[in-house]
C-alpha cells in the first residue's frame, strides 16, 4: 500500500494543498466580526460571469444626498493574499458599506477565482471581466438589466483595492490603459491601490527588518505567493513583480491617475514605496501616501479603524478633484 497523501502547504488550518496535488478548504471560517446592516445601504447579489458561476455584490445609498447627480461607481476588489476572500465575508461587506455611505457611490465588489485551485493568472481574468460586465451593462443603458444601474454615472468609475486587490487594481489599469479606450461607453477615472500584494525574489528591507506585521509574517506572504503562481514561477513572475527581470516595462504605457496608500510599519512598505517611486520618475501621474506607524489590517479591521476612515476620506477628495478637472475638459 502507498503512503498517505502529506501535507506541503497549509493556511491557518483552514487550506492544506497536500502532496499528490489534492487540496481541502474549509467551508467554515469563523469572523469575530458583525455585518453591518443599519439601512443606510441596500445591496444585492448578480452573476457576472455565468460560465463559471462568478458573482458580485452590488451597493447603493437607500438615500442619495444630490439627487439630481448620477452616482458614481467604485469598484472594490477584496484581499486574501489571492487564497482568501469572498464578497460575502463581514469585513469586506462591512468596508463596502462604509464606502457607499461616505462617497455616496454605487459600490460593486466582485469575487475572484482563488490559488491554489485557481492560479494567477486567473483572479486577473476575472477582475478583467467584471469591468467588461460593466461595459455591457452600460451599452445596454438604454435598456439596462438591472435598474439599481440607470442610477449610476458611467462616466466616471474608480477602481480601488486593498492587498492582493491592489495588486489586481495595477493589473487593470496597465491592461485598460485611459479608461476611455477598450471599456468606452465605462469611463475609469483613477484607481486606487491600498497596500498592493507585490513580490520579487530580492527581499526589500522592510522585509528584513520587519519580518512580522501585526498577524501577517513574511513567511505568510511567501506561502500565499507559493500557493497562487503559476506553477513553477517564482515571485519574480510579471503578476508578482511589476519590475521583475521578466516584466515588461511600463515606462511607455499610459495610465489613468494612480494613489498608492500603504501603512508605515506593514512589511509591504518598502516594495510599494519603490512601486510608486519608479512610476513617478516615468512621469505616471501618482500619489503616494504613507500611514505612519500603520500595519497591513488599517483598512479592514473592525471596527472601522480611524486610518482606514482618513483613507476614505482622502479618496473622497481623488473623486471630487477629478470630477473637477472632468468638468473643466
Amino acid at each position: 500500500m502507498g503512503s498517505l497523501p502529506q501535507v506541503e502547504e497549509a493556511c491557518f488550518g483552514l487550506l492544506k494543498l497536500y502532496s499528490d496535488g489534492s487540496i481541502s478548504r474549509s467551508p467554515n471560517i469563523s469572523f469575530d466580526v458583525p455585518f453591518i446592516n443599519d439601512n443606510s445601504i441596500l445591496y444585492k447579489d448578480l452573476i457576472f460571469n455565468q460560465k463559471i458561476d462568478l458573482r458580485l455584490r452590488l451597493y447603493k445609498p437607500t438615500s442619495i444626498v444630490n439627487s439630481s447627480t448620477k452616482l458614481p461607481i467604485v469598484f472594490y476588489f477584496h484581499g486574501g493574499g489571492f487564497c482568501f476572500g469572498s464578497r460575502t465575508f463581514p469585513n469586506n461587506h462591512n468596508i463596502c458599506v462604509r464606502l457607499a455611505s461616505i462617497l455616496q457611490a454605487a459600490v460593486i465588489e466582485p469575487d475572484y477565482r482563488l490559488g491554489p485551485e485557481h492560479r494567477l493568472p486567473a483572479a486577473v481574468e476575472d477582475a478583467c471581466c467584471a469591468l467588461k460586465w460593466l461595459q455591457g451593462q452600460a451599452i445596454m443603458h438604454a435598456n439596462v438589466m438591472d435598474t439599481w444601474l440607470g442610477e449610476v454615472d458611467f462616466d466616471r468609475v474608480f477602481v480601488l483595492g486593498y492587498s492582493s486587490g491592489g495588486n489586481l487594481a495595477h493589473h487593470l489599469a496597465v491592461r485598460f490603459g485611459p479608461g476611455w479606450v477598450q471599456l468606452a461607453p465605462v469611463r475609469v477615472r483613477g484607481y486606487v491601490l491600498m497596500s498592493p500584494f507585490f513580490g520579487g525574489c530580492e527581499r526589500t528591507r522592510s522585509e528584513e527588518e520587519r519580518p512580522i506585521d501585526g498577524i501577517w509574517t513574511l513567511e505568510m506572504y511567501d506561502r500565499f505567493w507559493r500557493l497562487s503562481v503559476p506553477t513553477g514561477a517564482t515571485q519574480d513572475h510579471p503578476l508578482v513583480n511589476p519590475f521583475g527581470p521578466s516584466s515588461p516595462s511600463l515606462a511607455t504605457v499610459d495610465l489613468d491617475p494612480l494613489v498608492v496608500v500603504v501603512g508605515g510599519n506593514e512589511i509591504l512598505r518598502d516594495r510599494v514605496e519603490n512601486y510608486a517611486r519608479k512610476l513617478k520618475d516615468m512621469g505616471k501621474k501618482i500619489e503616494y501616501v504613507e500611514l505612519e506607524e500603520e500595519q497591513h489590517g488599517y483598512f479592514t479591521d473592525h471596527p472601522l479603524p480611524a486610518a482606514a476612515q482618513r483613507v476614505i476620506q482622502f479618496i473622497k477628495g481623488f473623486m471630487a478633484d477629478n470630477r473637477k478637472l472632468m468638468m473643466l475638459r
